[in-house]
C-alpha cells in the first residue's frame, strides 16, 4: 500500500542538530522512497512495508548515537509523490 508519513527527528543534549538529521535522512533515501525535505519536517511517500522498514532501521540507528525523539505521522490518503 503506498503511504505519504511526515517525520521530524529531534535529536537531544547535543550541540550538532545537523549530522544526526542528516543521517537518518539519508537512510530514509533508499529503495524508491520519495524524500521532500522541509524547514521542520520530511515528507516521506512509499510503499508503506518500505517506509516502515526504513524508518525502524533509521531510528535504530539514530538512537544508537543519542537520545532523539521522533514524531511520525502517516497516511494512506495524502496527495501522491512526485
Amino acid at each position: 500500500m503506498k503511504v505519504q508519513a511526515q517525520i521530524s527527528l529531534y535529536p537531544l543534549r547535543t550541540p550538532d542538530l545537523a549530522e544526526p538529521i542528516t543521517r537518518f535522512v539519508q537512510q530514509l533515501e533508499r529503495d524508491g522512497l520519495d524524500i521532500n525535505i522541509g524547514p521542520m519536517s520530511t515528507q516521506v511517500t512509499g510503499d508503506s512495508n518500505v517506509l516502515f522498514a526504513r524508518l525502524a532501521e533509521a531510528f535504530e540507528d539514530a538512537a544508537s548515537h543519542g537520545d532523539v525523539v521522533l514524531l511520525l505521522k502517516v497516511s494512506n490518503a495524502c496527495p501522491e509523490g512526485k
